[in-house]
């Protein structure tokens, strides 16, 4: 029987580029372009070989005012998709043809709302550029851009 990091390796190879510390920015943008609110984080990217999940994400946030807030999720492989069911979000992740990552998450911190995130690793596997698209009631709300650099830790 294959471990954990071995099925993600067969179903999502480009996921497992995604592995260690990262470090960046997320800023939320309305429908106007306007500045809706702004955060560093600190994620950490990991890919358990044994246990219930193939996948863990940490994440640390920070707003300029000294808010923090602290994040730790785990995902199962199912087939070709990576797929959460947690207290703020439900959905999956799969691999596109040209190793881009595509999420669609239901949040259930956020009434009627849910989000389509893109992944994009750049060919040197330091940096990445992720965009949330959100919906509430089916209609576009604002986006989430998230610039990242991979970090030691």
């Amino acid at each position: 029987m294959m471990g954990n990091c071995a099925q993600v390796r067969a179903a999502m190879p480009a996921m497992l580029l995604h592995e260690g510390w990262w470090d960046g920015w997320y800023r939320d943008i309305d429908t106007n372009g306007s500045l809706i609110d702004e955060k560093r984080v600190k994620t950490r990217c990991e890919f358990p070989d044994t246990g219930p999940w193939h996948y863990v994400q940490h994440n640390w946030l920070e707003w300029a005012d000294g808010r923090k807030e602290a994040y730790e999720f785990g995902g199962a492989l199912r087939g070709d998709r990576l797929v959460w069911d947690t207290d703020r979000f439900a959905g999956s992740c799969w691999q596109t043809d040209g190793d881009v990552l595509l999420l669609r998450l239901e949040r259930r911190d956020v009434g009627s709302a849910y989000y389509v995130e893109m992944i994009n690793l750049s060919p040197d596997a330091r940096t990445r550029a992720r965009t949330w698209q959100w919906f509430q009631d089916g209609t576009p709300w604002k986006r989430t851009l998230c610039d990242e650099w991979r970090i030691d830790g």
